[in-house]
């Protein structure tokens, strides 16, 4: 089977290796379309070496069927539609037995810390498997992860119907927590710098606006003056994170969803002023999944808007080299492309 592998220094490298069989209690996938994430764009760009056991087997974003069951599991077949919901957890941390399985401080997040995705036949427990209803396509269904992602974030928030809220970044996770706060009744406006992004979300519907304009001003007239009742920041950018609070409410929510590989400033003065709740929000539990298998499959999720191309696993470098360079939201790996001559 065909297998791709992050080796450092920037670089995917792909490979041939043979498929072992499932173990006592796994299921075997063959994974059919896998999506890049921010988070892979970080492993691609050195800053998770010290975490990432190398060459490592990466990818988490995925959608396939069973290929093969292992000894002890019940209650699947061959065949199945499947994602994967990537946490493994050790159930003794203080975070775990508090109910916090989800960030375990001992938390294996498979296709980081363990092998992931981006291979033709995927071994994995069969306590991640999420089912996936057959009519929900595989290519969409690749979506599911990083929907599970922005339904956290907006039950994080809690955010309410009629409620208002400004989301900082508008890429994929920034278009999908548009999408699900919509789906749940806010009133919703996006701030991204790039024009081609605004453009393709400004054709969903959704306001756009542009982040050197006065966007504190828009927000504070769209608001009657009051602020925003939910900010989410998802640029990861320093600027972005600092001018968060400003378009908050009193007693407002700031909700910091983007990866930050270095400390930033944060602007105190402002969280203290207006008694503003700031969260953090990671990972997804799993009626996440299960809401975004839902939203998936209703067309609540522009799943075609997002996806800007598709290509086979052995084209994967110049995937990544294409989203580093910013010029596109969701490339999905095709993953079985190819796997019949390997």
């Amino acid at each position: 089977m065909l297998v791709a592998h992050y080796a450092g220094n920037r670089t995917m490298t792909v490979g041939r290796a043979e498929p072992n069989p499932p173990g006592f209690g796994q299921v075997q996938i063959a994974v059919a379309f896998n999506g890049i994430c921010g988070t892979d764009l970080h492993i691609l760009s050195g800053h998770m070496d010290a975490r990432v056991a190398m060459p490592a087997i990466i990818g988490h974003e995925m959608s396939g069927t069973i290929s093969a069951l292992g000894e002890g599991v019940d209650g699947w077949a061959v065949g199945d539609p499947v994602t994967v919901m990537p946490l493994a957890w050790d159930g003794t941390c203080p975070a775990c037995l508090a109910g916090n399985r989800h960030i375990c401080q001992n938390l294996d997040f498979v296709g980081i810390d363990s092998p992931g995705a981006l291979q033709g036949r995927w071994n994995v427990d069969a306590g991640l498997l999420v089912a996936l209803p057959p009519s929900l396509s595989l290519r969409h269904a690749a979506l599911v992860e990083p929907t599970a992602v922005a339904v956290h974030d907006v039950h994080r928030s809690e955010l309410e119907p009629g409620q208002k809220a400004v989301v900082i970044g508008g890429g994929p996770i920034g278009l999908l927590i548009a999408a699900v706060s919509r789906s749940c009744g806010g009133d919703v406006v996006v701030i991204e710098l790039d024009p081609g992004r605004r453009q393709r979300i400004a054709d969903l519907g959704y306001t756009v606006l542009d982040p050197r304009d006065d966007t504190v001003g828009w927000v504070e007239e769209w608001t009657g003056g009051a602020g925003a009742d939910v900010v989410f920041e998802v640029s990861g950018a320093a600027a972005a994170v600092l001018g968060a609070v400003d378009y908050a409410k009193v007693r407002g929510t700031l909700v910091v969803v983007a990866i930050h590989p270095e400390p930033r400033p944060v602007n105190l003065q402002r969280i203290f002023w207006r008694e503003l709740r700031l969260l953090g929000a990671r990972v997804y539990q799993r009626e996440d999944f299960e809401t975004a298998v839902a939203l998936l499959e209703a067309g609540e999720i522009p799943a075609d808007a997002l996806i800007t191309e598709t290509v086979p696993l052995a084209e994967i470098q110049s995937a990544f080299d294409t989203l580093t360079a910013g010029a596109a939201m969701k490339i999905l790996i095709d993953v079985q492309s190819g796997q019949e001559t390997a």
